[in-house]
């Protein structure tokens, strides 16, 4: 049982919730930029926590099955079409032999999560199906698909056992509002840069990727610089380089870095910023620690 790529989209890769437990060795994390549409996906189709899917951003392209499966999408919605005739995103798709998949430009959001039932069935290195394209490991040959890949899926539920599931649907505004802990280098930034920070209004710039949102806008004003001894890079670490312009770190970030973090996006927020597109707005609200656990 397999899906055979007919046309690629933008960036469609293999991913699933991380590569965890290695990042003192340097190897980022990867997995998937939004983790709320990717389990829901994996519910929809009755998999088990976890399991890989394929994460379309932008464009999907086509693909088409080889045997009988349930399929199930989320995230952005690229108006998918199942032997061109439209299908319902959140809820269980069947799919029969032979039949192809397309999916076009997103009409909101950025990225859209395709789960088959039972997983995407690639090798797990270090514990983990994640493609991470830059070190080109896991996924796919550790890269994005490509016209005429066949990538083999696992054996799960039937559609009789998940036709019912639903999932909500979420829209993706074009301005975003952040919940941000600050620091941990709050210090290395004036009252003005920070005032700066949380009332500005910040364009997502199109030089922003899987490894981090650069953002464009005001810049940060610092005390004497940004530079610091290179510490760990938690996911949403807000950092601020020598210009002055915030770039938020994700999925594919890098485990150390030398430059001042302003802050961090509280995880639960993570999934609509990563719906982001170029050219969608974002702005920062500082909260403690205690009510994010709260939120949480």
């Amino acid at each position: 049982m397999s899906v055979k790529v007919i046309m690629p989209g933008v960036l469609t890769t293999v991913q699933d919730a991380g590569r965890f437990g290695y990042q003192k060795s340097g190897i980022r994390t990867a997995g998937v930029m939004d983790m709320e549409s990717f389990e829901k996906a994996n519910y929809l189709v009755g998999n088990e926590h976890g399991e890989a899917v394929l994460e379309a951003t932008l464009y999907g392209g086509t693909m088409e099955f080889t045997e009988d499966t349930v399929i199930a999408l989320t995230g952005a919605d690229m108006e998918p079409k199942v032997n061109q005739v439209p299908v319902p995103m959140n809820r269980p798709i069947e799919i029969k032999t032979g039949d192809s998949l397309s999916l076009g430009m997103a009409k909101e959001g950025c990225r859209t999560y395709i789960a088959a039932a039972g997983g995407i069935d690639v090798p797990t290195v270090m514990g983990s199906r994640s493609t991470d394209i830059k070190c080109r490991i896991g996924g796919y040959q550790g890269r994005a698909l490509a016209a005429g890949d066949e990538v083999k899926l696992g054996a799960g539920k039937s559609y009789e056992e998940v036709k019912d599931r639903r999932a909500q649907a979420v829209s993706y505004p074009a301005l975003i509002s952040l919940r941000v802990i600050p620091g941990p280098q709050e210090e290395y930034f004036t009252e003005q840069g920070k005032k700066t920070f949380y009332n500005e209004t910040y364009t997502i710039s199109d030089q922003s990727d899987r490894m981090g949102y650069r953002l464009e806008g005001a810049a940060v004003e610092s005390v004497n610089g940004t530079d610091i001894v290179s510490d760990g890079i938690p996911l949403g670490a807000i950092q601020v380089p020598a210009s002055g312009k915030p770039i938020i770190l994700l999925a594919d970030r890098q485990t150390t870095g030398g430059y001042a973090k302003i802050g961090t996006v509280c995880s639960f927020d993570i999934p609509k910023l990563v719906q982001a597109k170029p050219g969608d707005q974002v702005r920062f609200t500082p909260i403690s620690v205690e009510e994010a656990q709260n939120m949480y």
